[in-house]
């Protein structure tokens, strides 16, 4: 039966300085110049190598594969001298049979290159691009009799469940190298609730429990064997939900035929510190942090993500937009890199039941020049999709400055824009009047928001926030207003928050902070949840609580301050220094007071059962107060 072996250690890595240094895998050589501003991180071609003895096999029965989880951006693999692969596309597994190279000990060397070039992508982006071998590696041995191991990265198995009355029939096709194929369908307990034979089956179940998002994220298990004379060779465990979903113009997203509004957040996979050398604990973490949240549904920006945290978003019900990082540029030698990309995304995500919709671009039209040849890769990309995997929908996210009318908004199954009206424009209104308009010109046309959100900084504040002041209080104001809209336009599909966390953008020197974008709702390194991230808790999350707004924001100036609470408790006491100062009832979830400030005083927001504290000092000018970590953006300050 099939065996992995965890090849994460003892690496040697060479870098572009030409010094060699031993490493463990996951690595990157970004993981700090690629976080600190000025568009200076190095890209360009690096090598690892690592030594290891020749796993014990049988070589007249067995084969030897090597199965690289992510290595970016391209990679060219040889073992013991002779070339065994290369592979463009950082973000996608690939795998290379190595069984009759082995000798008692090898030497296994991987040259990996970011560098800048007109056909891998991505090349021109708002995020780093982090060279190295950044997720897993191992050896996998199996049977000669196996499912096929060089089916772009795929498992060889597509497990397609569809929802037939009360049941569901469940289609398992499988690709294997020899022997027959045995299906058998398990609940979440384990028993069996169905059975089938052949490298095509069908299996009928009268009765099937729907995956049915956060409310119900429903597994069922397809247990597949190679059989050879009877004798199994090789399995594979296949989770899998049935589910339908559909969306109207007029009515937004249906899942399982029932309205199911999609309201949640895009995310980026780096963090401080580390870049995309992240392990499964901060995958866990993340999701822990998007469930707290109340999200339903998870873009999964702007690639392919780890195939763990896709088994996450099955368990956890969140319902995925999942694409390609064919974005910002049409490159016309990179086509074919995006045939391949979306080829791999769709094979090696088939199976997950989180995954409803399938992104062809994202902000093609901001800085391409041969838009026809854009347009027709765009046709391109969206007939293979519906070829390849006709139970899903496609979409793309367009540039805030692609207008309703541009071709490229019109060739995908639905649409969605990136819009900072408020924040890169100043007028929050008119995302009432955008919204509004694309809905009169296309009423058929089922429309969205994939990005949408505001740069706060946790150490800026304002008693009177404005747009780009990048304060914790102005990114709260301006979450504030776009709760409020997307309720008066029900009709829209999705909306995606941009972001769950901060994250790293190395071109970026202006505002905030060098090298990072600050429109997460949660810091980079995960440990400070914005006062937004409360805003969406109190709409969104079913786990009562009551939060103090503006906590790190302790010593002010005003004579009578403004206390802001969140909570999705009807109704919200303020207690100040241990005494009743006001009850207010509200349906938005949001809460102010306006309370004297003298001194030092105590406030407890009291809701129902839960409690938050914050203490607030008075001062008598802005130099009296703390000093925050000074920005290389000089302009911006904490008191504005």
């Amino acid at each position: 039966m099939r065996q992995t072996i965890d090849l994460s250690r003892g690496w040697l890595f060479t870098g572009l300085d030409g010094q060699t240094v031993e490493v463990s895998i996951p690595h990157t050589w970004n993981n700090i110049d690629g976080q600190d501003g000025g568009n200076d991180y190095k890209r360009g071609s690096c090598r690892y190598e690592l030594a290891f003895p020749a796993p014990g096999f049988d070589a007249e029965s067995q084969e030897v594969w090597l199965e690289f989880d992510g290595v970016n951006a391209s990679a060219a693999v040889s073992v013991n001298g002779r070339a065994v692969c290369s592979h463009d596309g950082g973000y996608s597994t690939f795998r290379a049979r190595i069984d009759s190279l082995l000798r008692e000990e090898n030497l296994l060397s991987v040259a990996v290159d970011n560098s800048v070039n007109d056909r891998v992508y991505p090349q021109k982006a708002d995020f780093t691009f982090y060279g190295g071998i950044y997720r897993g590696v191992r050896l996998v041995i199996v049977n000669k009799a196996h499912f096929a191991l060089d089916d772009l990265g795929s498992c060889g198995i597509r497990v397609t469940p569809t929802p037939q009355g009360e049941g569901a029939r469940v289609r398992v096709q499988s690709r294997v190298t020899s022997g027959d194929v045995a299906v058998t369908l398990t609940d979440h307990l384990g028993r069996v609730v169905g059975t089938g034979e052949g490298g095509d089956v069908t299996i009928l179940m009268d009765k099937a429990r729907r995956w049915h998002g956060t409310e119900d994220p429903y597994l069922y298990t397809c247990h597949a064997e190679v059989r050879v004379d009877g004798e199994p060779t090789d399995s594979l465990d296949i989770p899998f939900g049935v589910r339908s979903f559909r969306v109207d113009p007029k009515q937004g997203f249906f899942l399982n035929d029932k309205p199911y509004p999609l309201h949640g957040v895009s995310r980026h996979q780096d963090r401080k510190g580390l870049g995309n050398a992240i392990t499964r604990e901060m995958h866990d973490e993340d999701m822990a942090l998007i469930a707290e949240m109340g999200c339903n549904t998870v873009r999964l920006a702007h690639y392919q993500h780890d195939q763990y945290f896709y088994d996450l978003c099955d368990r956890y019900g969140m319902v995925v937009w999942a694409e390609i990082p064919y974005i910002s540029e049409h490159m016309p030698n990179g086509r074919e890199d995006t045939i391949s990309q979306m080829k791999e995304l769709i094979e090696q995500n088939y199976n997950h039941a989180s995954i409803v919709c399938w992104g062809v671009s994202n902000e093609i039209t901001i800085s391409t020049r041969d838009k026809k040849d854009m347009l027709d890769n765009h046709q391109v990309l969206n007939d293979l999709v519906h070829e390849i995997d006709p139970t899903r929908f496609t979409t793309l996210a367009c540039y805030a400055m692609c207008g309703p009318f541009n071709k490229v908004a019109h060739i995908t199954d639905v649409v969605s824009w990136n819009l900072y009206l408020g924040w890169y424009v100043p007028g929050l209104f008119l995302n009432d009047l955008w919204i509004s308009f694309f809905h009169l010109c296309f009423p058929k046309r089922p429309l969205g928001y994939s990005e949408y959100g505001a740069e706060g900084m946790p150490n800026l504040h304002s008693s009177r926030p404005r747009r780009n002041d990048h304060t914790e209080e102005y990114q709260a104001r301006y979450h504030e207003f776009m709760v409020k809209c997307f309720k008066r336009h029900p009709y829209m599909w999705s909306t995606h928050v941009w972001n769950m966390f901060d994250f790293a953008a190395d071109a970026r020197d202006q505002g905030g902070e060098p090298g990072m974008n600050h429109k997460g709702l949660v810091t980079f390194d995960r440990k400070i949840k914005k006062d937004s991230f409360y805003l969406y808790k109190a709409n969104w999350s079913k786990e009562r609580f009551v939060h103090i707004c503006s906590k790190r924001y302790a010593q002010r100036c005003e004579d009578t301050t403004l206390i802001k609470v969140y909570s999705n408790e009807p109704t919200v006491t303020l207690m100040v220094d241990g005494r009743r100062f006001a009850e207010q009832t509200r349906e938005d979830h949001v809460f102010t007071f306006r309370v004297p400030l003298s001194g030092d005083i105590l406030v407890e927001a009291v809701a129902g059962k839960e409690r938050d504290t914050a203490r607030f000092e008075k001062v008598t000018s802005p130099n009296d107060a703390y000093v925050l970590k000074k920005s290389k953006n000089p302009q911006k300050s904490n008191w504005v």
